[in-house]
């Protein structure tokens, strides 16, 4: 008898697995950080875009504390100006899907897994994300950071948030997916039995498995497939990995 538990919720998420919107995210960062004085060509801004990059998936606001220690204020003013930026970028060039997504929300919906949009952008800026989406119909929960006390990735907050707003009996019915390795990180420190990385978005493949991926993906188009396995052995790191 297999003692594989089954998956009754996914915890996906937005920016680099779900939807096409790195370069749109990464130019918000450096608008924000430039109205404090950081601009391109200076050391200071090289340093400030790669904390950026490895902070991927953490919230925004989190983010710009570590660019601004000790200086709250300039921290809040450039996190309201990375929430403009990016909105108006919304404004401009809309967002689009990964490609095969709303094929896979449909065909894990359909087999009775409930499903979380789990993002580190703020509760304004994830509502405007989903107005644009329309994804409401789609999925269960979706989740910022201050629905779930203040506390996004790395730390385990979001996923259990989804545990106990969804009903989901064990942690180990869940599946985390996303493309950075606080995705990872978030995902193995809730308990979730898949913890995937996908390969469309910030962070490599050794990043990934550094913060905890159980398996590696191409795209969420191979999700589905992963979930609703019958065998979630560890070898399939290797065996979905390129």
């Amino acid at each position: 008898m297999s003692d594989v538990v089954p998956i009754k919720l996914a915890c996906l998420d937005l920016a680099g697995t779900t939807v096409r919107d790195i370069a749109m995210v990464e130019r918000a960062f450096a608008e924000a950080i430039a109205t404090q004085g950081i601009v391109p060509g200076t050391g200071a801004y090289a340093r400030a875009m790669v904390h950026v990059h490895r902070s991927r998936g953490c919230p925004k606001i989190d983010v710009f504390r570590g660019i601004f220690p000790g200086n709250e204020a300039q921290a809040q003013a450039a996190n309201l100006t990375f929430e403009r930026s990016y909105e108006g970028a919304l404004d401009r060039a809309g967002l689009t899907p990964m490609p095969g997504v709303l094929e896979v929300l449909d065909k894990l919906r359909g087999t009775g897994i409930k499903l979380a949009l789990i993002t580190g952008f703020s509760r304004a800026t994830l509502s405007r994300v989903l107005s644009m989406l329309g994804w409401h119909d789609k999925i269960d929960l979706a989740i910022s950071p201050e629905d779930a006390g203040g506390r996004g990735r790395p730390w385990p907050d979001m996923v259990l948030h989804a545990v106990l707003r969804l009903e989901v009996e064990d942690v180990r019915q869940v599946a985390v997916i996303g493309d950075s390795e606080s995705d990872m990180l978030c995902g193995k420190r809730a308990g979730a039995s898949i913890v995937a990385g996908v390969m469309t978005g910030v962070h490599s493949r050794e990043r990934l498995l550094k913060g905890g991926a159980t398996h590696i993906l191409d795209s969420i188009a191979d999700f589905p497939s992963l979930v609703l396995s019958d065998d979630l052995g560890t070898t399939q790191v290797a065996s979905s990995a390129r």
